[in-house]
C-alpha cells in the first residue's frame, strides 16, 4: 500500500531540497486533454538536476509514496494523471531543459528530459542537421516524455520511433540509484539494454532526465504533394510504387478520409482545404532527397505512374513552403477538430500494411451495423497506424452514447487484434488502456513485465497505475 504525499512527506522532503523545489500543485498539473481524469495531487517538485531527482527519489522510495512522472502534459491515455488513491507526488522536469552538447559531426545531440521537443529540434536545426521526430504538440511536449511513451508523429516511416532515435539514456531508478548511461555509443554489447527497458516503460520503472539523441543530416530538397486516391488498398500500392521509385527518401505518408476535412470544413473554416469537393480519400506525401536530385520531379513521376496504374484521379505538388505548410497545417488541424465535434471513443491501432486496407473496411462495416455512426480514420499509413474515431450522427451529442462507447471500442481494438495489430500504436498505455493491455497481450510478456516491475520498483511507487493492472 502507498503512503499519499501530503503536508507532512512534502515538508519532510523540503528540508533537503533548495527552497522552492516543492510547490503546491497548480491545475494543469491536474488534468489532461481529453478530461478523462482529474488528478489528486497535492504537490509537484520541480528539481534542477539529476541529483535532486535522486533524492526526491530515494525520499518516496523510503516513504512509500507515489511518484507521476509529468512532460509536457500532451499524452493522451491519461499517464501523466491519476485521480485514484492516495494522492502521489507529481515530478516535472521543466527546469531541467539544457541542451547539454551538440557533436555535429557524429550526427549526436545530448537533450535534457525537460526540453521540449521544438526547442531540440532548433537545436540540432542550429548545427545543419535534423532530428527528425515530429508531433502536432512539438511545442509543449518534452524530450523526456516522447522517451519514455516511445513517441510517434510523421516521420516514422523514414526515421522511425523514438526509440530509434535515442543512443543513450541518463536515469533514476525507483530506488534513487542514477545510471549513467549517457553513451555516444552506436554499437555497446554490455549486457541488458536498460536504454530500450526505460523507452516505452511510460515512467513506470524509472525517470529518464537526459538522452543522447541521434540526429540526421538535413535533406537537401524537400518535396510535398496530396494526392487523390480511389481507397485504402490503391494507397497502400501508391505507397509501394513511391518507395519502388524513391526508396527510403519517402518520409512521411499520411491518409486522410473525407470525413476528416468534412469535421475541418464545418469546424475551422480557416484551414485551406486543397480540393474541392474535396475526394473520398487523399494521400499526404513528403521526400527527403539528397543534392542534385529535383523533388518535384521525382513526385511528378510518381503521380504519372500512379495515374498510369489507375491509383490516383488528381493531385497537387507544393510549389512553395507556403504552400507545403498549408497541407501540413490541414492534417495537423485534424484533432483539433474532432475535439470540437466531439467523438464517442477514439482508437490509435496499427496493424501489418497487408491488413490496413481490410482493417478500414471490416471495420467501417461493423460499427456502421451498430448505428449511423461517423468515422473519421486517419494516420499515419506508412507505418500501419490509424487513428479511427467514432462520433456521433449530425445534431446529436457524443453525451448520448456514454453507454455504448466501451462496446464500440471493444469492436475496434478487436478487429486490430485479429488482424495481428496493436491496441496502441504510439500513444502508449497509459491508465486508458490497462485493462486492454490484460486482455490482449501475449501472457509470457505480461508475466515478464511484470516480474521486471516487481524487481525494479517493490513498492511500486513509479507511476501507479499505468501501464499495468494492479495486482
Amino acid at each position: 500500500m502507498l503512503n499519499a504525499a501530503d503536508a507532512n512527506f512534502a515538508e519532510s522532503l523540503q528540508k533537503d531540497l533548495p527552497q522552492d523545489t516543492l510547490r503546491p500543485a497548480e491545475p494543469r498539473y491536474l488534468e489532461e486533454p481529453r478530461g478523462t481524469w482529474q488528478g489528486n495531487s497535492d504537490w509537484v517538485a520541480l528539481p534542477r538536476n539529476v541529483e535532486e531527482v535522486s533524492r526526491i527519489v530515494r525520499a518516496c522510495n523510503a516513504a512509500q509514496v507515489g511518484i507521476i512522472p509529468y512532460g509536457g502534459g500532451t499524452g493522451l491515455v491519461g499517464g501523466q494523471v491519476t485521480g485514484s488513491g492516495p494522492a502521489p507526488l507529481i515530478m516535472s522536469l521543466e527546469r531541467m531543459s539544457a541542451i547539454r552538447a551538440v557533436h555535429p559531426l557524429e550526427n549526436v545531440l545530448i537533450a535534457e528530459a525537460g526540453a521540449t521537443l521544438a526547442e531540440v529540434q532548433s537545436a540540432a536545426q542550429e548545427a545543419a542537421r535534423l532530428f527528425p521526430l515530429s508531433l502536432a504538440s512539438e511545442g509543449t511536449a518534452r524530450i523526456g516524455g516522447n522517451l519514455a511513451t516511445n513517441a510517434g508523429g510523421v516521420n516514422v516511416l523514414r526515421y522511425g520511433n523514438a526509440r530509434e532515435l535515442c543512443l543513450g539514456l541518463e536515469a533514476v531508478l525507483p530506488d534513487g540509484q542514477i545510471w549513467h548511461g549517457l553513451r555516444r555509443l552506436r554499437k555497446d554489447n554490455t549486457g541488458y539494454d536498460l536504454r530500450n527497458l526505460l523507452i516505452g516503460a511510460e515512467g513506470t520503472l524509472g525517470i529518464i532526465t537526459a538522452a543522447v539523441l541521434k540526429l540526421s543530416p538535413i535533406p537537401a530538397g524537400r518535396g510535398t504533394a496530396i494526392m487523390a486516391v480511389r481507397d485504402p488498398a490503391a494507397a497502400l500500392s501508391l505507397l509501394s510504387l513511391a518507395r519502388d521509385q524513391m526508396g527510403e527518401t519517402v518520409s512521411a505518408f499520411e491518409l486522410i478520409d473525407r470525413t476528416g476535412t468534412d469535421f475541418l470544413a464545418e469546424t475551422m473554416p480557416q484551414v485551406r482545404l486543397p480540393f474541392d469537393p474535396m475526394p473520398e480519400w487523399i494521400v499526404l506525401t513528403e521526400i527527403g532527397l539528397p543534392r542534385g536530385l529535383e523533388p518535384s520531379e521525382a513526385l511528378e513521376d510518381l503521380f504519372a505512374a500512379a495515374a498510369e496504374a489507375v491509383l490516383v484521379t488528381d493531385g497537387l505538388i507544393a510549389q512553395s513552403e507556403a504552400q507545403r505548410a498549408e497541407f501540413w497545417t490541414m492534417r495537423e488541424s485534424i484533432p483539433l477538430a474532432n475535439r470540437h465535434i466531439g467523438s464517442i471513443a477514439s482508437h490509435d491501432i496499427s496493424v501489418p500494411l497487408g491488413a490496413l486496407a481490410e482493417f478500414i473496411r471490416r471495420g467501417k462495416d461493423a460499427i456502421c451495423a451498430e448505428g449511423q455512426f461517423r468515422i473519421n480514420c486517419f494516420g499515419h499509413v506508412g507505418d500501419g497506424n490509424l487513428h479511427f474515431n467514432i462520433f456521433p450522427p449530425v445534431g446529436r451529442s457524443r453525451k448520448e452514447f456514454s453507454n455504448v462507447k466501451d462496446g464500440l471500442t471493444r469492436i475496434v481494438h478487436d478487429l486490430a487484434h485479429e488482424l495481428g495489430g496493436s491496441v496502441s500504436a504510439e500513444h502508449g498505455i497509459g491508465r486508458l488502456k490497462v485493462e486492454d493491455l490484460s486482455r490482449y497481450g501475449d501472457p509470457a510478456k505480461l508475466s515478464a513485465m511484470r516480474a521486471i516491475k516487481d524487481a525494479l520498483d517493490p513498492h511500486g511507487i513509479m507511476n501507479p497505475g499505468a501501464v499495468l493492472r494492479k495486482g
